[in-house]
């Protein structure tokens, strides 16, 4: 369905549907024969969730409707399981490397069913705020404590959506506006109407002391064009038919959930606001990781950048 400015979703629905598709390519990174990551969470929020389109990373081979409808489904599965593993481990590293010069608060934007504070290697006195919406927070701590997951750092819980006043049920919840902080917002911005954006980094900036690190998964705009809203749309709808013909729910369109618009570029905000910025485009991030793309498929994955700034 489309978004509504004061939309809210569960786990299985609406924007909670992307979590655990994220879910998947973790679990499918996690089992592949070199994994850049090792999330041996992921499948247990997916086998909670039953049965869905999340689940198709993990398919050996997609549906050969599927495949008939587009003869590169399998390719741009495989780049999207690359991709997500490229860029699990690059948040992953952020994380560690903020922690190890002593940055001891970590707030991670749209948390969804990252389990960062279950797995990576925290200093002790670690504390790790996850914002999200209330259900899709409860669904990964229920999950997570049905099987006896203990988090490695301290983990505070912040149910409220980011397009409200989370930076007062942060400080609430005791984060500390004065100490350093090693912010994310990965696989976030597309969910956001432009203004919101803009928004977001300003309260980020209001709540960041010196010291303090972000890292961004941004999305140039190409990827906001009317041509790749349309392909996307298209290539979607393609999908939906084959699902329903399987007699499966054809799910979430996610275009339905994403926001157009022309948006500030995130490493001119940052720059201009006093961050030390540096960039890596997606293509160069997963070579670096040892993943390549296939060449002959066009836009198997998005058209994104990571920026990692520092104040």
């Amino acid at each position: 369905m489309a978004r509504t400015d004061d939309d809210t979703w569960d786990i299985n629905e609406s924007v909670g549907v992307t979590a655990l598709g994220v879910a998947g390519g973790r679990a499918a990174e996690t089992r592949s024969p070199n994994p850049l990551i090792n999330d041996p969470f992921a499948r247990l929020f997916l086998d909670a969730a039953g049965d869905g389109v999340w689940k198709i990373y993990l398919s050996d081979e997609p549906p050969a409707e599927l495949a008939e409808v587009d003869p590169d489904f399998g390719k741009r599965t495989e780049a999207m399981k690359s991709y997500i593993g490229s860029r699990t481990k690059y948040f992953d590293e952020f994380f560690v490397d903020a922690a190890a010069a002593g940055v001891g608060q970590s707030v991670i934007l749209a948390a969804g069913l990252d389990a960062r504070a279950w797995r990576l290697a925290w200093p002790q006195g670690s504390v790790v705020y996850e914002i999200d919406q209330p259900k899709v927070l409860a669904f990964k701590l229920e999950t997570l404590k049905s099987h006896g997951a203990e988090p490695i750092a301290r983990v505070v819980d912040v149910g409220v959506d980011l397009r409200q006043d989370w930076p007062k049920a942060l400080v609430e919840a005791g984060f500390d506006p004065s100490a350093p902080t090693s912010w994310s917002a990965e696989g976030l911005l597309p969910y956001l109407p432009p203004e919101a954006q803009d928004l977001l980094f300003d309260r980020i900036q209001s709540l960041s002391a010196p010291g303090s690190r972000i890292a961004v998964e941004a999305f140039t705009g190409d990827f906001f064009s009317d041509e790749s809203v349309a392909q996307r749309k298209e290539q979607m709808e393609k999908y939906r038919q084959v699902a329903q013909k399987l007699g499966s729910d054809a799910g979430t369109d996610i275009g339905e959930l994403l926001y157009d618009g022309k948006r500030t570029e995130v490493t001119d905000w940052l720059g201009a606001h006093g961050w030390k910025v540096t960039a890596i485009g997606a293509d160069e991030l997963m070579a670096g990781y040892g993943r390549t793309l296939p060449s002959d498929v066009d836009a198997p994955v998005p058209n994104s950048v990571f920026v990692e700034g520092r104040l």
